[in-house]
């Protein structure tokens, strides 16, 4: 076996830890809270958030990435033309000519063409490849980029519906009211682990949030994209409400349910000084998605 295969493997194997170790921690928790403590009281409400939140989760690690259409590949003959060229300035000649065939409105901080040479593909408007987690348990981006937030959410309610619910007993604990059994150890970390998730998600649910609201993705919040008239953060905003019907859908009765309701495939859809591009526009000129990864980075 190479090594770097056997690295390969090594790495896919790391990075299901995370996912073992949510999946425990649920687990202990629902142990605690059911079995050792039987709050019979709000066990309905608790199994709700409890399977949404799970339902949530593994909608977003199962989603695969979106990949660019074969639209956004070189022609065979620019291919090579492209592979032959040692000139970094050729090179972009070539990718420019065919970009000029693409709904590609952005392009690198020096006027660059934006292209992988892993994926061999010229990179769609909020593109980016992701060199970590190679389609491993898994990116962020616009197919699952709902479920993500919906998992935070449902993650944070699941964390109030146990705080609020265990700190009669976690204040009997400290008063010494509680029988000294082993219980009262659950309800201790119980307590004390809920509040720790809840605080760390809550603060990543808001920063999402207003990452929807702005119709930005996590590497636009940090580096503006570059349009043809310069730099622009605001450049794919399309107002509060069209932002987050691109997340969410447009119906308000999906927007809690963890399944697909975007109105678009990903296409761009930006407004202001930048374009004018519709996600009907788009469909005519390539039939692709935009906003995704080619195994690409967090985006929304």
């Amino acid at each position: 076996m190479a090594p770097s295969h056997a690295l390969k493997c090594c790495t896919r194997a790391l990075n299901w830890i995370p996912v073992l170790f949510i999946n425990l921690v649920v687990g202990w928790s629902y142990y605690a809270y059911v079995v050792e403590l039987c709050v019979f009281s709000y066990l309905v409400i608790f199994h709700i958030f409890l399977t949404m939140f799970i339902w949530s989760y593994w909608k977003t690690i199962g989603s695969r990435p979106a990949s660019p259409s074969k639209a956004f590949a070189l022609p065979r003959a620019e291919k090579e033309l492209y592979e032959r060229e040692e000139r970094a300035e050729t090179q972009q000649e070539i990718l420019k000519k065919v970009a000029k065939n693409l709904p590609v409105y952005t392009h690198a901080a020096g006027g660059a063409i934006r292209y992988c040479d892993h994926c061999q593909v010229i990179k769609p408007d909020r593109c980016h490849h992701c060199s970590t987690c190679e389609m491993v348990n898994n990116c962020v981006g616009f197919s699952n980029y709902k479920y993500f937030v919906l998992f935070l959410a449902y993650a944070s309610l699941y964390c109030v519906v146990i705080c609020a619910t265990v700190i009669q007993y976690f204040i009997k604990f400290w008063t010494k009211q509680l029988p000294d059994t082993h219980a009262k150890f659950h309800i201790l970390f119980l307590f004390f682990v809920a509040a720790l998730f809840f605080i760390s998600i809550l603060s990543l649910l808001c920063y999402h949030l207003w990452l929807v609201g702005k119709n930005r993705t996590t590497i636009e919040a940090f580096r503006a994209p570059v349009f043809s008239n310069g730099p622009d953060k605001n450049g794919f905003s399309l107002g509060f409400s069209r932002n987050v019907a691109e997340v969410f859908g447009e119906q308000m009765k999906y927007w809690m349910i963890p399944v697909f309701s975007s109105p678009t495939d990903g296409e761009i859809n930006a407004c202001g000084n930048n374009i004018q591009h519709t996600a009907e526009a788009s469909k005519e000129e390539i039939d692709g998605n935009q906003i995704v990864s080619v195994t690409m980075e967090s985006e929304p």
